[in-house]
């Protein structure tokens, strides 16, 4: 019987590694670019996703900057990456994406210090309830709102340092997606209620938007020397569900555990996004993998969706036409 028993275990954990060896093994960025002289803004860039692709680009060279809400952990993040490569240009930039106030006031930093923006990585993101400074939902706010308008404030440095590329780290759980304009434009949430599971359709929600802020950032950006993508980083092992309550929690713990990668994994369809060359064709689209995905939902593709939360979120931050 013990016999049998460590046999089984045996299977199951030979099992368990051949898994992570082949299906949830994920494709790396085989970019060899260099980038002296060049800059980059990384949302979230403390913990995570974000940290390793703040890491890599400093390995390459960049001047990187942090931008984020919590000073001491981008200041711990910030010695550990200049200890492991090398690179003193990495700096922290006080952002909080749940504050429109303080994306403007981070732009407005970033013109008066920087000379020139060549990449932003829009990676950021939660799964957290209650509402911003503003009085959007958080989900929503973070997720979409604050990078939205990030984006569209650095779009004449972006232009102005071309070649230059916008990459936003969304997710595969946009097929699990939509938009409600209806409960947006009334309740300024993706969709109402605040249960752990509910938050996570928020999440997706936001999610599809990010996608969809691509595809239509595309179509504002051609004729310009600035390029964007969306992507799915994979299952990865990141503190995105730290708000969240304890039995979601010990949910995707568990989940975490046994099926997802590490930050090192996930962070490499952003930077191949980021750095791969050849690829400008494919601006607007969706990449998983290191690769585009040809087969995207079409909600993920629906123009005049696209166009409507756009017009609603220039709404939202109190933009006129002119400035995008």
């Amino acid at each position: 019987m013990l016999l049998e028993l460590l046999l089984i275990g045996f299977l199951l954990v030979g099992g368990y590694f051949l898994l992570h060896k082949t299906f949830l093994k994920l494709p790396r960025c085989k970019s060899t670019a260099k980038l002296h002289g060049k800059t980059a803004i990384v949302t979230g860039a403390n913990t995570g996703i974000g940290k390793t692709t703040a890491m890599d680009l400093a390995r390459r060279g960049a001047r990187v900057i942090l931008a984020c809400r919590d000073r001491r952990r981008a200041e711990a993040a910030i010695q550990e990456i200049i200890q492991e490569t090398g690179n003193s240009q990495v700096v922290f930039m006080q952002l909080d994406l749940a504050s429109l106030q303080s994306v403007r006031s981070f732009a407005d930093n970033f013109h008066r210090s920087e000379s020139r923006l060549d990449l932003l990585i829009n990676n950021a993101g939660l799964v957290n309830g209650g509402k911003t400074e503003d009085g959007f939902e958080m989900i929503f706010g973070v997720n979409h709102l604050g990078h939205f308008l990030l984006t569209v404030l650095l779009l004449d440095r972006l232009k102005a340092s071309g070649p230059s590329r916008v990459v936003t780290v969304a997710s595969k759980a946009y097929t699990m997606g939509k938009v409600d304009f209806n409960c947006l434009t009334t309740h300024r949430e993706l969709a109402l209620g605040s249960s752990d599971y509910q938050l996570f359709l928020k999440y997706c929600h936001s999610k599809l938007c990010n996608v969809l802020f691509t595809y239509e950032l595309n179509k504002r950006l051609r004729g310009t020397d600035v390029t964007c993508y969306s992507l799915h980083p994979g299952a990865i092992k990141t503190e995105i569900c730290r708000y969240t309550g304890f039995w979601w929690r010990l949910f995707t713990t568990l989940l975490v555990f046994l099926f997802a990668g590490d930050a090192e994994s996930g962070a490499q369809t952003t930077l191949h996004c980021a750095l791969e060359q050849g690829i400008d064709h494919l601006s607007g689209r969706y990449f998983t993998q290191c690769a585009p995905l040809m087969n995207i939902e079409s909600k993920a593709r629906d123009d005049a969706v696209a166009k409507k939360l756009w017009e609603l979120s220039e709404s939202f931050c109190g933009l006129s036409e002119n400035q995008t």
